[in-house]
């Protein structure tokens, strides 16, 4: 299994590399809704290496998502000290209901209150970080806001037999996730897709979800080389099996890319 991974790894960042140099990102976008989405996307700088920062959200997803309490304290705690704010976190373990359900995402969000307590009984003084600059839209216009970010994210329309079969996941994908979720601006596209891809390879399961957000993840200009470094991390801080789901779920969708 070990040659396996090192092999899968490998190719990732070959594929990667190759990647990198032969095109940018993609990023599309609707352009009637540009001007109200744009400043919610990402001001990084492009980079081949995520930061300190970016790297910390990785394992605090992943392990909330699989509910590991105990490893998520101390991941909560580096991430902190990475200079992640108590809303960044916050913002993560709050969109975690999305994809690990209520549970998870109350226990975790339990977590952090403990750790930033605790932190402030040691004398350390965490950055609060930012609040949504506007209200939430509700009703219609929340279901066009979250209609628009999907669209944004995806590269185009989401449709598709399923949806046809079941309007209301629809409806819910647009409206809380993409709508409740995303509308909120205190917590940038690329930090929320570092969290989701650490979010689902934790699941077992979830493997075309993973893939799609890969694709996601290159959309709103975090690097192949990045997500190849991503997989790494969830292999040396989270576990192997983790670590293997990811790196197979971007060879995948390198190798599903135009031209690849």
């Amino acid at each position: 299994m070990r040659n396996t991974t090192n092999a899968e790894r490998r190719k990732a960042g070959a594929l990667a590399l190759a990647v990198c140099l032969a095109a940018a990102p993609c990023h599309a976008s609707p352009s009637s809704n540009e001007s109200t989405t744009s400043h919610m996307t990402t001001t990084h700088t492009a980079s081949e290496t995520l930061s300190l920062r970016q790297q910390s959200i990785v394992p605090i997803a992943a392990f909330a998502a699989a509910g590991d309490i105990a490893r998520l304290g101390p991941a909560l705690e580096q991430g902190l000290d990475a200079g992640l704010t108590v809303n960044d976190a916050r913002e993560i373990l709050v969109q975690l209901y999305a994809y690990a359900g209520f549970p998870r995402s109350l226990n975790a969000l339990g977590e952090l209150m403990k750790v930033a307590d605790a932190r402030k009984q040691r004398g350390f003084h965490d950055a609060q970080g930012q609040a949504p600059s506007r209200p939430i839209p509700k009703g219609d216009a929340l279901l066009a806001a979250g209609t628009a970010n999907q669209t944004k994210l995806s590269g185009g329309p989401v449709k598709g037999p399923l949806f046809d079969f079941a309007p209301a996941i629809d409806e819910y994908l647009k409206t809380h996730l993409f709508g409740d979720v995303f509308e909120r601006d205190n917590l940038d596209w690329q930090s929320r897709e570092l969290a989701t891809v650490g979010m689902l390879s934790a699941l077992p399961g979830a493997e075309s979800q993973l893939q799609s957000h890969m694709r996601i993840g290159m959309n709103v200009g975090i690097t192949a080389a990045q997500l190849d470094q991503l997989t790494q991390v969830l292999a040396q801080r989270v576990d192997a099996g983790a670590g293997r789901r990811a790196a197979e779920a971007l060879v995948r969708q390198l190798s599903a890319r135009p031209g690849s």
